[in-house]
């Protein structure tokens, strides 16, 4: 009679079984391994094109403001009457102007030369709410008439404003002063704020200033260095 070895059979079953079980664990750990990878190579593949889309959106917005700098030159200029210090001023052509000065009709006594600069178009002159990106006065009144109001103004805890001393580049012997916040502008009631120059013409007052925050880089790249008046 022939006897079966039960230990060997035993043996067998048992790696047999470790056999089926390690092959069904490495086809899983294949499955999930090729999921993994299509998943981070869409994830990666989403992640680049947004990164591009991004980068195109940063692109078109430094070339929109590189056009919108190169159009604004040639610079316009605006040559005052040398009854009143014969002004140079230089602005970005694509801004408009509304100019009252003495040989204008609309010329004032307090107010020999009255001015509104804007983009585009130049808004209401009437009333307070319009900001403009620059405006221009000549006073009649001193300049040490028109820096004691401003000092009094500024002293104001309800309409604070910097005062200190200032020269244009170009008029660099006539000291003036530049005030920033709270603008001292004749009829404004304080509500207006940005940075003004203003500087003694003869017996008169310079004004030059621009309104709000906007306009304040082209204020100090554009019109204040190549702002002259024969004081």
């Amino acid at each position: 009679m022939i006897k079966h070895n039960q230990d060997g059979v035993s043996g067998v079953g048992v790696s047999l079984v470790l056999t089926i079980v390690l092959l069904v664990g490495a086809i899983g750990f294949g499955i999930w391994s090729f999921s993994s990878r299509q998943d981070y190579k869409n994830n990666t593949d989403a992640k680049v094109a947004s990164a591009v889309q991004t980068a195109k959106q940063q692109e078109d917005v430094i070339k929109e403001k590189q056009f919108a700098e190169e159009s604004k030159s040639p610079l316009t200029t605006y040559a005052g009457p040398e009854a009143y210090g014969s002004i140079i001023l230089q602005y970005p052509k694509t801004w408009s102007s509304y100019i009252i000065d003495s040989s204008s009709s609309d010329s004032n006594s307090s107010n020999p030369i009255n001015a509104y600069f804007h983009p585009g178009s130049v808004p209401s002159v009437d009333g307070d709410s319009s900001i403009f990106s620059l405006r221009l006065q000549v006073l009649s009144q001193s300049y040490l008439q028109t820096l004691d109001s401003i000092n009094s103004g500024a002293s104001s805890s309800s309409n604070p404003a910097v005062v200190k001393p200032y020269a244009l580049p170009k008029v660099p012997k006539t000291i003036g002063v530049e005030v920033t916040g709270t603008l001292p502008i004749s009829g404004s009631g304080g509500k207006k704020t940005g940075i003004m120059v203003v500087l003694p013409l003869r017996s008169q007052t310079l004004e030059l200033w621009t309104e709000g925050n906007q306009y304040q880089a082209d204020f100090n790249r554009y019109i204040l260095p190549n702002f002259s008046f024969s004081p």
